[in-house]
């Protein structure tokens, strides 16, 4: 995971409650997405052969075809 530099840095203890919502709402979902994600790839990593809606996508050490991951961050 690559983290990117934020260009408008705020000091939370400057900002006021319901922005301070906002911004960990954001963050708790940004994190809960990145776990999600990371349990995905950890299961794909274990199988042998993988099979989505009966088409296959991955089979041995063949490249992973038909197969997307969104990330809208």
């Amino acid at each position: 995971m690559t983290r990117k530099k934020k260009k408008n840095q705020k000091n939370l203890l400057e900002v006021p409650d319901s922005e301070k919502m906002k911004i960990l709402k954001e963050a708790r979902e940004n994190l809960r997405q990145q776990v999600v994600e990371a349990r995905l790839w950890k299961n794909l990593l274990e199988v042998e052969n993988l099979t989505i809606n009966g088409r296959k996508v991955y089979s041995g050490n063949e490249r992973l075809t038909g197969f997307s991951l969104e990330r809208n961050f």
